[in-house]
């Protein structure tokens, strides 16, 4: 009997452990795929609002209070060569501004969410001196900072009737638009010798939290327009109206120019015939200058053949300085402006030296 039942029970439990496994195999995938697609959904239910700005989402950005807001640029407009040209051109013009302090700046967010680094830039661009500790370690400290120094560029930008797209918890908070904003405002103001690429936008992610869920919406934020617009020419002139409502009599006003300074320059056998051109390096300023003032320029106080924008630029405010010492009020144009061939620029500076001596022999 024995011999007869082992053979019998034996086929029967190997079929009961056979079942048994493939149940536990269906179970565990069953399991396993209830657990993959718990996990996708997860990473859906995170990605789906927020997908545009995957890469410059931070931890914290997930945290919102009910009906909290928080804003990020999206990726694919930081890598805009005009917005990574904006931020170059802001962080060498703080760098230049704060050298006497020893004061680089690196990253914008990183550097200036404190309030430390602002507060030297606008104690230096401004000469004056703000009343705040100079190290603060403290959260409350560093909003306290912030918000003096923010009071003090409020009052300093309120004549020009300018909106203020920045708070001291945006800027504490690292918005690097709001950082991007407030910079730019005191380039403008403080007609910063500095060119800032004109139309930059950036697409902005704004994500709020309501009822329990993150929602996403997109804005596009425009960070500058045109250099006119931007550098503190707004009160528009002469050839403002020249430009916008009788271009045909601007060809006048070049030829009346252009005999003027031929005039005088025809004396060291030099001729004009493209105003914009001729005069974007600043050599024919310079030597016009010491014409008209009858004097001679030291060929070591410019650049007789410059080669580089930074030696134009040199040269133009050489003569910027020429024209104070003669008795000239500051020319409204900057000397990047005429160096980059703008034409209303030139116009308004030979204009300028036109009225004063247009009788000179």
């Amino acid at each position: 009997m024995s011999l007869r039942s082992s053979p019998l029970r034996t086929p029967r439990m190997k079929k009961e452990e056979t079942f048994l496994g493939k149940l536990g195999g269906t179970l565990r995938r069953k399991k396993a795929r209830e657990v993959s697609d718990l996990q996708e959904e997860g990473k859906n239910a995170i990605n789906s609002p927020l997908a545009p700005s995957l890469a410059d989402l931070h931890p914290e950005d997930t945290l919102l209070e009910e009906n909290e807001e928080r804003t990020m640029i999206d990726p694919t407009s930081k890598d805009d060569p005009k917005f990574k040209e904006l931020v170059k051109v802001l962080i060498d013009w703080i760098n230049e501004v704060l050298v006497e302090d020893r004061i680089i700046v690196k990253q914008l967010e990183e550097d200036l969410f404190d309030g430390q680094v602002l507060q030297k830039l606008l104690e230096t661009l401004a000469g004056c001196k703000l009343n705040v500790a100079e190290v603060t370690q403290s959260e409350i400290g560093q909003k306290q900072k912030l918000q003096t120094v923010l009071e003090a560029v409020q009052e300093l930008l309120r004549p020009h009737g300018w909106a203020l797209p920045w708070t001291v918890d945006a800027i504490h908070g690292k918005n690097l638009v709001a950082i991007l904003h407030l910079l730019v405002s005191l380039a403008m103001h403080f007609r910063a010798p500095i060119r800032l690429p004109e139309h930059v936008s950036v697409q902005v992610v704004v994500v709020r939290k309501r009822e329990g869920l993150l929602h996403s919406s997109h804005v596009i934020e425009e960070l500058t327009t045109t250099t006119e617009q931007m550098m503190g020419r707004f009160e528009r002139d002469a050839f403002d109206t020249l430009f916008d409502h009788a271009p045909d009599k601007l060809s006048l006003v070049k030829k009346s120019l252009i005999t003027f300074v031929n005039k005088h320059l025809n004396k060291l056998n030099l001729e004009v015939t493209e105003l914009e051109t001729q005069f974007a390096d600043g050599v024919y300023l310079v030597l016009l200058m010491g014409l008209l003032e009858d004097y001679f320029v030291p060929l070591h106080h410019f650049y007789l053949t410059p080669d580089s924008f930074d030696q134009k630029v040199h040269n133009v405010s050489f003569a910027f300085e020429l024209m104070l010492d003669g008795g000239l009020q500051k020319p409204k144009a900057r000397p990047e402006d005429v160096v980059s061939l703008d034409l209303k620029s030139t116009l308004r500076v030979l204009y300028n030296l036109f009225n004063k001596y247009k009788n000179a022999e």
